[in-house]
């Protein structure tokens, strides 16, 4: 592999943790004022974490 080719990964890599630590504590903040809509909260946290990381993914093996 060539450094530019690391580095995009390394990035890509970062970029997809940071968006779905953003999401999960967002949904945790969410939770804590509504717990009664934990369940619907936590469907979407999940829905849009397999999305960015399929995102990565496809972004990793494009490359």
């Amino acid at each position: 592999m060539e450094i530019p080719t690391i580095v995009g990964a390394g990035l890509i890599v970062i970029g997809a943790g940071v968006g779905i630590g953003r999401i999960g504590g967002s949904a945790m903040d969410a939770i804590a004022r509504q717990p009664e809509a934990s369940g619907k909260i936590q469907t979407a946290m999940l829905i849009a974490a397999a999305l960015i990381e399929g995102i990565a993914f496809a972004a990793l093996f494009a490359g």
